[in-house]
């Protein structure tokens, strides 16, 4: 489809960097969003080894990024020395960004407390995340926040707060279907107040009974409709990015901060391949009856 992009978090489906380019070439994608590579993950590479590494082999395979998927944010709101840690990333990250020719880097609203009523935290969240668009502005890069269960942004009212808010052309949001079922929010009605705000889609969905994700299209995310409504009706460009979540796979347990099994309970596909090759014929099939 004319200016619709196929991306996907390739770390799920091999910790190899070579083994993530193969497949999705073989799938007949062009581009990739960057997590990890060679079980690290890409806030803790310089950008000296994205540049002598990563990038070439990129290169090679004809590969390119469409985000960086970035822990930014991923850290407890009151870890005071994390969050210093993470302004030195950013600014790190920034700079990969631009070697990469990516403009995109996904990212977070911290933690909250457990038991703790998250409207205590706005004000300290705002004011964290206004330092991070300062970093982002700086180096003309776009912050994407994902409504990630568990932080401060995971349901609707909160991320509109904050896209209002913050008012920034550097910080939108990245759409998660997945993610606001399993905060027991209506993916449509966050659609519509999100809309003004979205420039990225990730392609993963869930249930609500026992919040396990499965294959796009089949749990309660809407995705076939609301897609259709975005590319269709709305005239969405861009990226949709899988991120299938229907296998364990190496780097989940950093990304979490219960057991990975908590959010995987079982392999759905035999590996990783097999999964992120599921998740893509599972959106090219959606997007084929527009």
């Amino acid at each position: 489809m004319k200016d619709i992009y196929i991306s996907g978090f390739a770390d799920e489906i091999s910790s190899s960097f070579d083994e993530q380019l193969k497949t999705v070439r073989e799938l007949g994608m062009q581009y990739i969003s960057l997590r990890s590579a060679d079980k690290k993950g890409i806030a803790d590479f310089t950008v000296e080894e994205v540049k002598n590494d990563l990038l070439p082999r990129l290169q090679a395979a004809g590969v390119g990024v469409s985000s960086l998927g970035s822990p930014i944010g991923k850290v407890k709101i009151d870890d005071e020395e994390g969050f210093e840690k993470q302004c030195a990333q950013l600014e790190t990250l920034c700079e990969i960004a631009k070697v990469l020719n990516c403009k995109y880097i996904r990212m977070f609203s911290f933690f909250m407390p457990e038991g703790k009523d998250p409207a205590d935290y706005r004000d300290a969240v705002i004011e964290k995340l206004r330092k991070f668009i300062a970093i982002a502005e700086k180096h003309d890069v776009i912050l994407m926040h994902e409504n990630e269960k568990d932080i401060y942004g995971d349901v609707l009212s909160r991320c509109v707060d904050l896209m209002q808010t913050l008012n920034s052309a550097h910080f939108k949001s990245a759409f998660d279907f997945a993610n606001f079922v399993q905060c027991g929010e209506d993916t449509a009605k966050c659609w519509d107040a999100l809309r003004p705000y979205i420039v990225y889609i990730h392609i993963k969905d869930a249930v609500s009974t026992d919040k396990e994700n499965v294959l796009c299209g089949t749990g309660e995310g809407k995705i076939p409709e609301l897609l259709h409504k975005a590319i269709v009706e709305e005239g969405y460009t861009g990226f949709l990015t899988l991120e299938p979540h229907l296998v364990l796979f190496d780097s989940l347990q950093s990304l979490e901060t219960t057991d990975a099994k908590n959010i995987i309970r079982e392999n759905k596909y035999k590996n990783g391949a097999e999964g992120y090759a599921a998740q893509y014929h599972a959106l090219c099939d959606i997007l084929a009856k527009f």
